[in-house]
């Protein structure tokens, strides 16, 4: 992916993505459909979209994928671009800190490109506003001069895709959701989906492992392609010092074993949270900041990390008063030798 980067009036991180160097950065990042391993009923919708807006010879809607992290929002941002042929700059919620930054950016898009703005729910409010009549009208309204002299002025816009990418879709302002004409949830993953593109990763990086490896590995990945990726590197680093470079069952459980990684894909300090959970409260309602305080992380960490897969696999559940460690949790623990 070629990287272009706008530094008017700021330094702003906008990268405008190109297949022949995302080769080298971005190398386990599908570019296809075709490629893109799971989310089935999502990529039956976008190519349905896609194909009715490129017979239009149109740009497609405006799209908003939310779901936890690690999922592939901003991977299947780039696939979208890649099947509309179209170019695609990419930014965060937080980099665009002021009006001007997003006007800077607008101005240098071109008809049909494609605009992600990963975190979305992050942006300011005024400049939510500029967005607005750049998503709905391809205007832009500025003000010119100050005080008496102000006056506004409303520049014609090209034709684009804005891609908005949201861990918290329920922080989105409700007038910037509803610009958004293709609304979309990413799932958890399926663990044979998982070890599938562990396999599909394993041969970009020129790394053979066998079935049994991949399948071990998709059961502690907490069905998330981005863990998956981490993990498969770790044991590629670990069978090419440890071993032969080849992985397989054996050399995968005894580098999970030294990454702490269990059967359930909980690392030491998932681990750690349940037991204070546990040790302190018992089967008693725990607030998520109190839960902060206990492990040392920020409420965000607890709600957008550890929360999202210890609720998929019953470990947490979460109530009115609180969140409770379950008692399969403290029988986990309890087989990995904690006394609770």
């Amino acid at each position: 992916m070629v990287i272009e980067r706008i530094c008017e009036p700021k330094e702003l991180e906008v990268e405008k993505i190109d297949a022949e160097v995302s080769k080298n950065e971005n190398i386990l990042r599908p570019k296809t459909f075709d490629d893109y391993i799971g989310q089935d009923r999502l990529k039956r919708n976008l190519k349905l979209a896609i194909t009715a807006a490129k017979k239009r010879g149109e740009p497609i809607e405006h799209v908003l994928l939310y779901g936890p992290p690690g999922l592939g929002k901003t991977t299947m941002a780039g696939v979208i671009a890649n099947e509309m042929g179209a170019e695609i700059k990419i930014t965060s919620g937080p980099a665009i800190e002021r009006a001007g930054d997003l006007a800077s950016l607008l101005t240098n898009l071109a008809d049909g490109d494609v605009l992600f703005i990963d975190e979305i729910h992050r942006l300011n409010r005024a400049v939510e506003e500029i967005l607005y009549s750049a998503m709905e009208d391809a205007k832009l309204d500025i003000m010119i001069g100050k005080g008496p002299a102000a006056r506004s002025v409303r520049l014609d816009l090209p034709r684009i895709t804005v891609i908005g990418a949201t861990t918290r879709t329920g922080a989105l302002a409700a007038p910037l959701r509803d610009r958004f004409g293709l609304v979309h949830r990413l799932e958890f993953y399926r663990e044979e989906e998982i070890a599938r593109i562990i396999e599909r990763s394993a041969k970009i990086l020129s790394s053979e492992i066998d079935s049994a490896a991949a399948e071990m590995l998709s059961t502690r990945s907490r069905l998330t392609p981005r863990i998956a990726n981490r993990l498969l590197k770790r044991v590629r680093d670990f069978a090419d010092v440890k071993g032969d470079g080849k992985i397989d069952a054996e050399i995968t459980l005894a580098a999970l074993g030294v990454l702490e990684i269990d059967e359930l894909g909980l690392d030491a300090a998932d681990r750690n949270m349940l037991e204070l959970m546990l040790r302190n409260y018992q089967d008693r309602p725990v607030g998520v900041a109190t839960i902060a305080a206990l492990t040392g992380d920020e409420v965000s960490t607890i709600e957008d990390f550890y929360e999202p897969y210890l609720l998929q696999i019953g470990l947490l559940e979460r109530t009115p008063r609180g969140r409770i460690a379950t008692h399969k949790a403290k029988k986990h623990l309890e087989k990995h030798g904690k006394e609770i």
